[in-house]
């Protein structure tokens, strides 16, 4: 086998692979499509369909008219929406202040930061609740708000941190002999440059929001009040011993969405934001 050939071996083996992956990444995706797009009696045939006979979007107007889905989409943005502007806005005040800063201890609060981090929210729901409760804000999206900032602020702080220290000084000590102040240079020199950092830190925070759900089912008791991983959880057939699962799988889709708009619409900045600093030049 000639050089030639051996190369494009290898690069069919490699595109095949990547291929394989990416099918076996999309498959439970694919497979709620698939789903979702069936009749009653596909869903639940044994052996299993796996292509619908006819396509179908009955399971879409039924997750509307059954359950207040659009109550729990609306709640959803209210939720992720607020979060990511109040988690990102602090962390970017925090992170500035840890990077460039000279403040007393700053190394060892850094560390502290991100070891709270390590903590599963579960461990955190018992003491939560009851601060919730006391601050009367059940079955209130500003309750959601505040705890999932509060849980993504060590993280986003980390991050943000990590990238503003690779902003050049000269930039900004140019910006303040020419009259800017602290916060002129955060906002006007250093975010900007900043911004694939920003973006791809409040991205990973919107899908926290967007799909946590043990907090939300434990906060918002009112169905009024829920969000779109409780609403789903909640959804159920004619009888109790009936699991709807085209209604369940056309949920799903729905809510996947708008993740997958917001990361397609962002997906430069991610790139940039996750690829910063790997190469000096």
């Amino acid at each position: 086998m000639s050089q030639k050939q051996r190369k494009q071996s290898s690069k069919f083996l490699f595109f095949g692979a990547v291929a394989l992956v990416c099918f076996w990444s999309l498959a439970p995706f694919l497979w709620q499509v698939l789903t979702s797009l069936k009749s009653s009696e596909e869903v639940i045939a044994s052996p299993p369909v796996y292509w619908p006979s006819r396509l179908t979007i009955v399971s879409y107007f039924k997750i509307f008219s059954a359950r207040p889905f659009s109550v729990y989409i609306w709640n959803s943005l209210i939720v992720a929406f607020g979060t990511t502007f109040l988690c990102t806005g602090v962390a970017a005040l925090a992170a500035y202040a840890f990077s460039r800063l000279k403040l007393p201890g700053g190394k060892a609060v850094s560390n502290a930061i991100l070891l709270v981090s390590l903590f599963p929210p579960t461990l955190l729901v018992v003491a939560l609740k009851q601060l919730i409760q006391t601050a009367g804000l059940l079955n209130n999206p500003l309750s959601l708000i505040l705890t999932y900032a509060a849980l993504n602020l060590p993280f986003a702080i980390w991050v943000l941190a990590n990238f503003f220290k690779q902003v050049p000084m000269d930039i900004e000590e140019a910006a303040q002999v020419d009259g800017l102040g602290r916060w002129s240079v955060l906002w006007k020199i250093v975010a900007p440059l900043s911004a694939p950092a920003i973006a791809t830190t409040a991205i990973l925070v919107f899908i926290f929001s967007w799909n946590e759900f043990l907090l939300a089912l434990t906060f918002m008791s009112k169905d009024a009040a829920r969000t779109v991983p409780v609403g789903i959880a909640m959804l159920s057939g004619v009888t109790i011993y009936e699991i709807p699962w085209d209604q369940i799988s056309a949920a799903v889709v729905i809510t996947t969405l708008p993740v997958v708009a917001m990361v397609l619409a962002f997906q430069r900045r991610i790139i940039e934001g996750l690829t910063a600093g790997a190469v000096k030049g």
